[in-house]
């Protein structure tokens, strides 16, 4: 199974190499059989060792790669977290199945149980009663770079063991999934994901993985809302750590790592957003854009700072809110224990507070 999810625009990179020769002073330079045939040996090379690198990442990290099968829901991959039988996976891959059989890259099928799930990152971990398993490796954070080449490894379509190849595109991506969650420091991928995909691994040429291959685009402008080629996400495998460790030590997650404002929010209305919910004393009827806030918790970060029912976010961390989308994207990019500006709209006036972000509670 794989989620989409959608985006505005997306650029293409192109990835080439010069191989230069002697230039002797005074005349120009006229390519020789021998340089020519230098040139060509030498491209092939680069091809062959290239070709050799690919191969062997997937060598070393296709083991790793199981094949899910969610009866009643569809099937995906997983990758093996440990020796001992745990495996993670996307939670949407796993949600809703009324039973669980993993198979592994040698053939052998095994039946899985759930040992729990975080929606809001779209994790899962299932287990498996098996040892001596071929457990991967993940890659710390800080060590992805972008424009780094990376391989797909899945089910795409129910065809196990396929390998797709394509670049790290960015980090740090704040992507939205169709049930409203979002997926903080998502990479970025040119590597085609398709149906299947999802739950299995992103590596690099060493074979570690990078992140768990999750959301694919969508360009509703040039391709029918079908899905926008070689513009994946994946779940960063720091991320996927974090989370993983806990759920298998309590079957739950106890520490999100996400920041946590402390209100509730709607799109401000195109009409006075205060007048048109009844909150404030605004009599104005100037439009505001941005995010209404509705609801406050008492003791959260938000109350501490001042925020007031009525008020309306235009920005925080310097990033502009015009929906309560926007207000959750920022909010998701922002870490625990940081201070952030958040700029309001107030009666019509417009005024900035420094809020100190808490932990969002796992509950």
């Amino acid at each position: 199974m794989k989620k989409t999810v959608r985006t505005l625009a997306a650029s293409g990179l192109i990835a080439a190499g010069v191989l230069g020769d002697r230039i002797f002073a005074g005349a120009a330079p006229t390519p020789s059989a021998s340089a020519a045939a230098v040139s060509a040996t030498t491209s092939a090379a680069s091809a062959l060792s290239y070709d050799a690198a690919v191969e062997q990442a997937f060598k070393i990290a296709s083991p790793s790669v199981v094949y899910v099968t969610s009866v009643g829901v569809g099937t995906g991959s997983g990758v093996i977290y440990d020796s001992t039988g745990d495996i993670v996976t996307n939670a949407h891959v796993v949600a809703g199945a009324t039973s669980l059989t993993v198979t592994l890259s040698t053939g052998k099928t095994y039946t899985a149980t759930l040992i729990g799930t975080d929606t809001a990152d779209d994790l899962a971990v299932i287990h498996i009663k098996a040892t001596g398993l071929p457990a991967a490796t993940f890659a710390v954070a800080g060590t992805t770079k972008p424009a780094e080449t990376v391989l797909a490894i899945g089910s795409p379509l129910g065809l196990q063991e396929s390998v797709t190849s394509g670049l790290v595109s960015a980090l740090n991506r704040t992507v939205e999934e169709s049930t409203g969650a979002y997926l903080p420091n998502a990479v970025q991928t040119s590597a085609a994901i398709n149906p299947g995909n999802s739950g299995g691994a992103l590596v690099d040429l060493s074979g570690t993985v990078v992140g768990i291959p999750t959301l694919e685009a969508t360009d509703d402008q040039n391709n029918n809302g079908g899905a926008a080629q070689g513009i994946g996400f994946a779940v960063p495998s720091d991320r996927v750590t974090l989370i993983a460790k806990q759920l298998i030590a309590t079957g739950k997650v106890t520490h999100t790592g996400r920041a946590y404002l402390g209100l509730s929010a709607a799109d401000a209305s195109t009409q006075s957003a205060q007048s048109y919910y009844g909150y404030g004393q605004q009599t104005t009827t100037t439009a505001v854009s941005g995010a209404l806030v509705e609801q406050i918790s008492t003791g959260s970060p938000a109350a501490n700072a001042g925020i007031e029912q009525g008020d309306v976010i235009t920005s925080l961390g310097g990033k502009t809110v015009t929906s309560e989308d926007d207000l959750l994207a920022a909010l998701a990019a922002e870490k625990p224990g940081t201070t952030v500006t958040v700029k309001l709209n107030r009666n019509g006036g417009t005024l900035s507070v420094q809020v100190h972000l808490s932990e969002l509670s796992a509950s």
